[in-house]
């Protein structure tokens, strides 16, 4: 894969506050006919847990998923202007809704964007549906990927495996909740390399055997047709 951008972005659960490359990734209200987005659902949920928190990718992220304040939202858009709009309304609904009901949110795309380059290029679309809805230094976006690679790396590096999930995937933050995690911790900045760490002992067969990878019912006929 050539030509990354140098800003793909962001290798973990809260974003490029931590000095790393940053993710993202969006949906839209098309009707989601044609595939479980139980399953879709399920399969980011089995990520998170075995992943994110198993492995401790993010030391934050756990005290979320517990209590219960991560909203997951599985997008049926198809394009990436669709992508766009879906992003739109759910970066108003996390804004809307209290912290303690929602702290974060996390958009999944299984039909759009599947190529990893396109879906760094529709980062910077993201970014600028926040700056339109005056959310800078309120929400952020992070970004996952099944193709996931920071510039400079082989596809195969390991390291990429921090930041590739099920499905693209946008993660939307709340910067104030960016801030307590990181005073929480007082050494945020020795997560990446942390990471790096785990990832490289745990090496390509380890990750394969946390069984992380869409589920094949994903695909299914559309009960409708």
């Amino acid at each position: 894969m050539g030509g990354v951008r140098s800003g793909a972005r962001q290798p973990n659960w809260f974003s490029d506050r931590l000095e790393v490359a940053t993710i993202r990734q969006i949906s839209v209200s098309t009707p989601i006919n044609f595939f479980d987005t139980d399953v879709v659902t399920s399969d980011m949920r089995r990520w998170l847990e075995r992943a994110v928190i198993g492995l401790n990718l993010c030391p934050f992220a756990k005290s979320v998923h517990v209590k219960g304040q991560v909203h997951y939202v599985v997008s049926g858009a198809t394009t990436p202007q669709a992508l766009r709009e879906e992003l739109r309304r759910e970066l108003l609904a996390l804004r809307a809704t209290a912290p303690e009901e929602r702290d974060t949110t996390l958009l999944m795309a299984p039909r759009c964007l599947q190529e990893f380059l396109d879906f760094n290029d529709f980062l910077d679309e993201a970014d600028a549906v926040v700056a339109e809805l005056g959310l800078a230094g309120e929400l952020q976006i992070a970004s996952f990927h099944p193709q996931f690679q920071f510039a400079g790396t082989a596809p195969d590096d390991i390291s990429n495996y921090t930041n590739r999930a099920p499905y693209p995937t946008l993660h939307l933050l709340r910067e104030a909740s960016i801030d307590r995690a990181v005073e929480a911790f007082p050494q945020a900045e020795t997560i990446f390399e942390k990471n790096m760490q785990t990832l490289e002992e745990l090496g390509h067969e380890g990750w394969s055997a946390l069984d992380l990878g869409p589920s094949s019912r994903v695909d299914k006929k559309d009960p409708h047709s």
